[in-house]
Protein backbone atom coordinates (compact mmCIF):
# COMPACT_ATOMS: atom_id res chain seq x y z
CA UNK A 1 0.00 0.00 0.00
CA UNK A 2 1.35 3.16 -0.52
CA UNK A 3 2.36 5.50 1.93
CA UNK A 4 0.87 8.98 2.87
CA UNK A 5 4.07 10.85 1.53
CA UNK A 6 3.58 9.00 -1.82
CA UNK A 7 0.29 9.72 -2.17
CA UNK A 8 1.01 13.69 -1.33
CA UNK A 9 3.61 13.25 -4.08
CA UNK A 10 1.18 11.95 -6.59
CA UNK A 11 -1.06 14.68 -5.51
CA UNK A 12 1.33 17.22 -6.46
CA UNK A 13 2.05 15.73 -9.89
CA UNK A 14 -1.80 15.35 -10.61
CA UNK A 15 -2.04 19.05 -9.90
CA UNK A 16 1.08 20.19 -12.32
CA UNK A 17 -0.43 18.02 -14.89
CA UNK A 18 -3.84 19.20 -14.43
CA UNK A 19 -2.41 22.79 -14.14
CA UNK A 20 -1.01 22.65 -17.57
CA UNK A 21 -3.99 20.74 -19.14
CA UNK A 22 -6.22 23.29 -17.95
CA UNK A 23 -3.40 26.55 -19.06
CA UNK A 24 -3.50 24.81 -22.77
CA UNK A 25 -7.57 23.90 -22.83
CA UNK A 26 -8.59 27.20 -21.26
CA UNK A 27 -5.89 28.80 -24.70
CA UNK A 28 -7.04 26.75 -26.92
CA UNK A 29 -10.92 27.10 -25.64
CA UNK A 30 -11.22 30.57 -24.94
CA UNK A 31 -10.53 31.32 -28.65
CA UNK A 32 -13.58 29.14 -29.98
CA UNK A 33 -15.79 30.57 -26.79
CA UNK A 34 -17.08 34.15 -28.37
CA UNK A 35 -18.35 32.00 -31.04
CA UNK A 36 -20.26 29.06 -28.93
CA UNK A 37 -23.42 28.65 -28.33
CA UNK A 38 -24.66 29.34 -24.61
CA UNK A 39 -24.18 25.92 -23.52
CA UNK A 40 -20.64 25.27 -24.41
CA UNK A 41 -19.94 28.35 -22.65
CA UNK A 42 -21.20 26.83 -19.88
CA UNK A 43 -19.46 23.67 -20.19
CA UNK A 44 -16.09 25.50 -20.28
CA UNK A 45 -16.83 27.20 -17.10
CA UNK A 46 -17.61 24.26 -15.50
CA UNK A 47 -14.20 22.37 -16.47
CA UNK A 48 -11.94 25.61 -15.69
CA UNK A 49 -13.83 25.58 -12.02
CA UNK A 50 -13.43 21.61 -11.85
CA UNK A 51 -9.63 22.36 -12.78
CA UNK A 52 -9.29 24.90 -9.97
CA UNK A 53 -11.00 22.89 -7.46
CA UNK A 54 -8.68 20.23 -8.21
CA UNK A 55 -5.43 22.15 -8.00
CA UNK A 56 -6.59 24.14 -4.66
CA UNK A 57 -7.36 20.96 -3.10
CA UNK A 58 -4.48 19.21 -3.92
CA UNK A 59 -2.51 22.20 -2.62
CA UNK A 60 -4.15 22.00 0.39
CA UNK A 61 -3.42 18.18 0.75
CA UNK A 62 0.23 19.03 0.56
CA UNK A 63 0.61 21.79 3.00
CA UNK A 64 -2.08 21.11 5.55
CA UNK A 65 -1.61 17.81 7.15
CA UNK A 66 1.49 18.16 8.93
CA UNK A 67 -0.54 15.77 11.57
CA UNK A 68 -0.88 13.01 9.27
CA UNK A 69 2.82 12.98 8.06
CA UNK A 70 4.17 13.46 11.77
CA UNK A 71 1.87 10.04 12.23
CA UNK A 72 3.42 8.61 9.83
CA UNK A 73 7.25 9.27 10.89
CA UNK A 74 6.05 8.32 14.29
CA UNK A 75 5.33 4.73 13.57
CA UNK A 76 8.87 4.62 12.13
CA UNK A 77 10.69 3.30 15.32
CA UNK A 78 13.90 5.22 16.54
CA UNK A 79 17.34 3.96 15.72
CA UNK A 80 18.09 1.90 18.53
CA UNK A 81 22.16 3.36 19.58
CA UNK A 82 24.19 0.23 19.80
CA UNK A 83 27.45 1.99 19.34
CA UNK A 84 27.75 5.46 20.37
CA UNK A 85 30.93 8.21 20.73
CA UNK A 86 30.66 10.17 23.72
CA UNK A 87 33.24 13.57 22.83
CA UNK A 88 32.82 14.13 26.48
CA UNK A 89 35.54 17.04 26.65
CA UNK A 90 36.85 19.28 23.16
CA UNK A 91 40.15 19.89 25.18
CA UNK A 92 43.28 18.62 23.76
CA UNK A 93 46.90 18.86 23.98
CA UNK A 94 47.63 18.44 20.13
CA UNK A 95 46.69 20.86 17.43
CA UNK A 96 46.08 18.38 14.39
CA UNK A 97 45.19 20.99 11.40
CA UNK A 98 42.44 18.45 10.21
CA UNK A 99 40.69 18.39 13.72
CA UNK A 100 36.64 18.11 12.88
CA UNK A 101 35.71 18.07 17.01
CA UNK A 102 38.05 21.28 17.82
CA UNK A 103 37.96 23.22 21.37
CA UNK A 104 35.15 25.64 20.74
CA UNK A 105 34.31 25.05 24.28
CA UNK A 106 35.76 23.74 27.76
CA UNK A 107 32.97 22.12 29.37
CA UNK A 108 32.57 19.10 30.58
CA UNK A 109 29.86 17.20 32.30
CA UNK A 110 29.87 16.34 35.96
CA UNK A 111 30.84 12.77 36.38
CA UNK A 112 27.76 11.81 38.17
CA UNK A 113 25.21 13.62 34.92
CA UNK A 114 27.74 11.95 32.62
CA UNK A 115 26.87 8.55 34.47
CA UNK A 116 23.48 9.12 34.53
CA UNK A 117 22.91 9.71 30.61
CA UNK A 118 25.37 6.84 29.91
CA UNK A 119 22.65 5.02 32.34
CA UNK A 120 19.85 6.29 29.66
CA UNK A 121 21.70 5.24 26.73
CA UNK A 122 22.36 1.73 28.19
CA UNK A 123 18.41 1.18 28.91
CA UNK A 124 17.97 2.50 25.28
CA UNK A 125 20.03 -0.64 23.70
CA UNK A 126 23.64 0.60 23.67
CA UNK A 127 25.79 -2.14 23.64
CA UNK A 128 29.14 -0.14 22.54
CA UNK A 129 30.55 3.28 24.12
CA UNK A 130 33.39 5.38 22.84
CA UNK A 131 35.20 7.62 24.74
CA UNK A 132 37.02 10.65 22.54
CA UNK A 133 37.90 13.79 22.71
CA UNK A 134 39.47 16.38 22.20
CA UNK A 135 41.87 14.20 24.32
CA UNK A 136 40.45 12.25 27.01
CA UNK A 137 43.35 11.87 29.37
CA UNK A 138 43.33 15.64 29.98
CA UNK A 139 40.30 15.66 32.30
CA UNK A 140 41.58 15.14 35.75
CA UNK A 141 44.94 13.39 33.98
CA UNK A 142 42.64 10.46 32.90
CA UNK A 143 40.79 9.53 36.27
CA UNK A 144 37.89 10.93 34.60
CA UNK A 145 37.70 9.03 31.71
CA UNK A 146 38.51 5.74 33.87
CA UNK A 147 35.67 6.29 36.49
CA UNK A 148 33.50 6.68 33.30
CA UNK A 149 35.07 3.45 31.66
CA UNK A 150 34.85 1.01 35.30
CA UNK A 151 31.28 2.50 35.31
CA UNK A 152 30.47 1.50 32.17
CA UNK A 153 31.67 -2.19 32.44
CA UNK A 154 31.15 -3.13 36.22
CA UNK A 155 27.38 -1.28 36.44
CA UNK A 156 25.76 -1.00 33.09
CA UNK A 157 27.56 -4.27 32.06
CA UNK A 158 28.32 -2.98 28.57
CA UNK A 159 29.75 -5.79 25.86
CA UNK A 160 32.57 -2.93 24.81
CA UNK A 161 33.91 0.02 26.27
CA UNK A 162 36.65 1.86 24.58
CA UNK A 163 38.56 5.24 24.61
CA UNK A 164 39.95 6.96 21.30
CA UNK A 165 43.31 8.61 22.54
CA UNK A 166 46.24 10.61 20.78
CA UNK A 167 48.08 8.45 23.93
CA UNK A 168 50.49 10.95 24.58
CA UNK A 169 49.25 11.75 28.62
CA UNK A 170 48.45 7.62 29.52
CA UNK A 171 50.25 6.27 32.22
CA UNK A 172 50.99 2.86 32.90
CA UNK A 173 49.37 3.29 36.57
CA UNK A 174 46.22 3.90 34.61
CA UNK A 175 46.16 0.75 32.99
CA UNK A 176 46.66 -0.77 36.88
CA UNK A 177 43.77 1.05 38.09
CA UNK A 178 41.69 0.61 34.87
CA UNK A 179 42.56 -1.43 32.10
CA UNK A 180 40.76 -4.65 33.42
CA UNK A 181 37.27 -2.38 32.49
CA UNK A 182 38.25 -1.69 29.06
CA UNK A 183 38.06 -3.35 26.22
CA UNK A 184 39.81 -1.31 23.45
CA UNK A 185 42.26 1.17 23.27
CA UNK A 186 42.69 3.39 20.02
CA UNK A 187 45.62 5.54 19.74
CA UNK A 188 45.73 7.74 16.94
CA UNK A 189 48.76 7.57 14.46
CA UNK A 190 49.07 9.26 11.30
CA UNK A 191 52.51 8.57 10.29
CA UNK A 192 55.24 6.57 11.43
CA UNK A 193 58.03 9.75 10.17
CA UNK A 194 57.93 12.29 13.07
CA UNK A 195 58.57 15.12 10.67
CA UNK A 196 55.46 14.54 9.70
CA UNK A 197 53.57 14.46 12.46
CA UNK A 198 55.24 17.95 13.57
CA UNK A 199 53.47 19.04 10.53
CA UNK A 200 50.11 17.47 10.83
CA UNK A 201 50.09 18.77 14.35
CA UNK A 202 51.13 16.08 16.69
CA UNK A 203 54.40 16.77 17.40
CA UNK A 204 54.86 17.62 21.34
CA UNK A 205 58.34 18.66 22.10
CA UNK A 206 60.83 16.11 22.95
CA UNK A 207 58.62 13.00 23.23
CA UNK A 208 58.37 11.16 20.28
CA UNK A 209 54.95 10.14 19.11
CA UNK A 210 56.06 6.69 17.59
CA UNK A 211 58.16 5.36 20.60
CA UNK A 212 55.11 6.21 22.31
CA UNK A 213 53.17 4.62 20.37
CA UNK A 214 54.97 0.84 21.00
CA UNK A 215 55.46 1.53 24.42
CA UNK A 216 51.21 1.88 24.64
CA UNK A 217 51.04 -1.44 22.71
CA UNK A 218 53.63 -3.12 24.84
CA UNK A 219 51.11 -1.81 28.02
CA UNK A 220 47.98 -3.30 26.19
CA UNK A 221 49.40 -6.48 26.05
CA UNK A 222 50.12 -6.53 30.02
CA UNK A 223 46.71 -5.27 30.81
CA UNK A 224 45.11 -7.57 28.75
CA UNK A 225 43.52 -4.45 26.27
CA UNK A 226 42.44 -4.78 22.45
CA UNK A 227 45.06 -2.14 20.76
CA UNK A 228 43.83 -0.44 17.68
CA UNK A 229 45.32 2.23 15.71
CA UNK A 230 42.95 4.91 13.54
CA UNK A 231 45.14 6.88 11.04
CA UNK A 232 43.90 10.42 9.18
CA UNK A 233 44.95 9.89 5.42
CA UNK A 234 45.34 13.65 3.78
CA UNK A 235 48.18 15.26 1.64
CA UNK A 236 51.09 14.87 4.03
CA UNK A 237 50.74 11.21 4.45
CA UNK A 238 49.37 9.52 1.06
CA UNK A 239 52.08 8.38 -0.28
CA UNK A 240 53.27 6.86 2.67
CA UNK A 241 54.24 2.91 3.19
CA UNK A 242 53.11 2.42 6.38
CA UNK A 243 52.88 -1.58 5.78
CA UNK A 244 55.99 -2.69 8.09
CA UNK A 245 55.05 -0.77 10.56
CA UNK A 246 51.75 -1.71 10.54
CA UNK A 247 51.96 -5.34 10.77
CA UNK A 248 55.15 -5.21 13.34
CA UNK A 249 52.66 -3.82 15.51
CA UNK A 250 49.79 -5.86 14.37
CA UNK A 251 46.44 -4.06 16.02
CA UNK A 252 42.93 -5.94 15.83
CA UNK A 253 41.96 -3.08 13.74
CA UNK A 254 43.40 -0.34 11.85
CA UNK A 255 40.78 2.05 10.79
CA UNK A 256 41.96 4.88 7.92
CA UNK A 257 39.77 7.31 7.76
CA UNK A 258 39.93 10.17 4.53
CA UNK A 259 40.43 13.66 5.63
CA UNK A 260 36.97 14.99 6.01
CA UNK A 261 35.74 18.73 6.29
CA UNK A 262 33.18 19.86 8.74
CA UNK A 263 32.02 23.24 8.70
CA UNK A 264 32.61 25.06 11.89
CA UNK A 265 34.91 22.82 13.21
CA UNK A 266 37.82 22.79 10.47
CA UNK A 267 36.67 24.88 7.84
CA UNK A 268 34.60 28.21 7.35
CA UNK A 269 34.70 31.36 9.07
CA UNK A 270 33.78 30.40 12.49
CA UNK A 271 36.14 27.08 12.42
CA UNK A 272 39.37 26.53 14.75
CA UNK A 273 41.16 24.98 11.46
CA UNK A 274 41.72 25.02 8.38
CA UNK A 275 41.76 21.73 6.82
CA UNK A 276 41.63 23.06 3.20
CA UNK A 277 44.75 22.21 2.95
CA UNK A 278 45.06 18.82 4.45
CA UNK A 279 42.50 17.31 1.97
CA UNK A 280 42.90 14.54 -0.57
CA UNK A 281 40.98 13.34 -3.57
CA UNK A 282 38.72 10.35 -3.85
CA UNK A 283 41.04 8.89 -6.12
CA UNK A 284 44.50 9.68 -3.54
CA UNK A 285 42.88 7.72 -0.66
CA UNK A 286 41.99 5.12 -2.93
CA UNK A 287 45.30 4.52 -4.11
CA UNK A 288 46.73 5.20 -0.46
CA UNK A 289 44.20 1.84 0.31
CA UNK A 290 44.94 -0.17 -2.60
CA UNK A 291 49.19 0.22 -1.20
CA UNK A 292 48.03 -1.61 1.83
CA UNK A 293 45.57 -4.03 0.63
CA UNK A 294 47.46 -6.70 2.15
CA UNK A 295 47.34 -5.60 5.86
CA UNK A 296 44.40 -7.84 7.02
CA UNK A 297 43.21 -5.83 10.21
CA UNK A 298 42.84 -2.37 7.50
CA UNK A 299 38.92 -1.16 7.76
CA UNK A 300 39.03 1.82 5.43
CA UNK A 301 36.46 4.96 5.72
CA UNK A 302 35.94 7.13 3.04
CA UNK A 303 34.42 10.77 3.22
CA UNK A 304 30.59 8.74 2.44
CA UNK A 305 31.14 6.07 5.03
CA UNK A 306 32.14 8.25 7.67
CA UNK A 307 29.79 11.26 7.75
CA UNK A 308 26.32 10.15 8.73
CA UNK A 309 26.96 6.74 10.11
CA UNK A 310 27.96 7.16 13.85
CA UNK A 311 26.03 8.15 16.31
CA UNK A 312 27.95 11.28 18.27
CA UNK A 313 27.36 12.89 21.49
CA UNK A 314 29.25 16.16 22.40
CA UNK A 315 29.89 17.53 25.65
CA UNK A 316 26.73 18.28 26.58
CA UNK A 317 25.47 14.62 25.52
CA UNK A 318 23.67 16.26 22.13
CA UNK A 319 23.70 14.29 19.14
CA UNK A 320 24.93 16.05 16.50
CA UNK A 321 23.48 15.81 12.86
CA UNK A 322 26.28 15.93 10.58
CA UNK A 323 24.30 15.57 6.93
CA UNK A 324 24.01 19.51 6.35
CA UNK A 325 28.21 19.03 6.27
CA UNK A 326 27.89 20.92 9.65
CA UNK A 327 27.46 19.83 13.40
CA UNK A 328 23.97 20.18 14.47
CA UNK A 329 23.00 19.67 17.74
CA UNK A 330 19.47 17.68 19.03
CA UNK A 331 18.99 18.83 22.94
CA UNK A 332 20.57 16.93 25.17
CA UNK A 333 19.39 13.33 26.02
CA UNK A 334 19.47 14.60 29.85
CA UNK A 335 16.70 17.13 28.96
CA UNK A 336 14.69 14.55 26.72
CA UNK A 337 15.52 11.45 26.87
CA UNK A 338 17.36 9.37 24.10
CA UNK A 339 14.42 7.79 21.63
CA UNK A 340 13.51 11.66 21.27
CA UNK A 341 17.18 13.14 20.62
CA UNK A 342 18.24 10.44 18.22
CA UNK A 343 15.24 11.49 16.14
CA UNK A 344 17.54 14.65 15.07
CA UNK A 345 21.18 12.55 15.02
CA UNK A 346 20.87 12.09 11.23
CA UNK A 347 21.99 8.71 11.94
CA UNK A 348 22.33 6.39 8.40
CA UNK A 349 21.93 3.42 10.07
CA UNK A 350 22.21 1.22 6.80
CA UNK A 351 25.82 2.93 6.18
CA UNK A 352 26.25 1.68 10.02
CA UNK A 353 26.08 -1.78 9.53
CA UNK A 354 27.69 -1.40 5.69
CA UNK A 355 30.77 0.13 6.91
CA UNK A 356 31.15 -2.53 9.38
CA UNK A 357 30.35 -0.72 12.46
CA UNK A 358 29.36 -3.94 14.42
CA UNK A 359 31.87 -6.44 14.62
CA UNK A 360 33.38 -8.28 17.38
CA UNK A 361 34.24 -5.55 19.97
CA UNK A 362 34.16 -7.46 23.36
CA UNK A 363 37.74 -8.32 24.43
CA UNK A 364 36.03 -11.31 25.90
CA UNK A 365 35.06 -12.31 22.35
CA UNK A 366 38.56 -11.82 21.11
CA UNK A 367 41.18 -14.35 20.81
CA UNK A 368 44.11 -11.46 21.61
CA UNK A 369 47.31 -13.26 20.35
CA UNK A 370 50.38 -11.03 20.94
Amino acid sequence: MPSFTDSLKSCRRTRERDSELGTRASVRDGATAMLSPPGQLLRLLRRALTALWSALASTWLWRAPSGAVAKESAATPPAVPLSVNYHFTRQCNYKCGFCFHTAKSSFVLPLEEAKRGLRLLQQAGMEKINFSGGEPFLQERGEFVGKLVQFCKQELKLPSVSIVSNGSMIKERWFKRYGQYLDILAVSCDSFCEEVNVLIGRGQGKKNHVENLQKLKKWCQVYGVAFKINSVINRFNMEEDMNEQIKALNPVRWKVFQCLLIEGENTGADALREAERFVISDEDFERFLHHHKDVSCLVPESNQKMRDSYLILDEYMRFLNCTGGRKEPSRSILDVGVEEAIKFSGFDEKMFFRRGGRYVWSKADMALEW
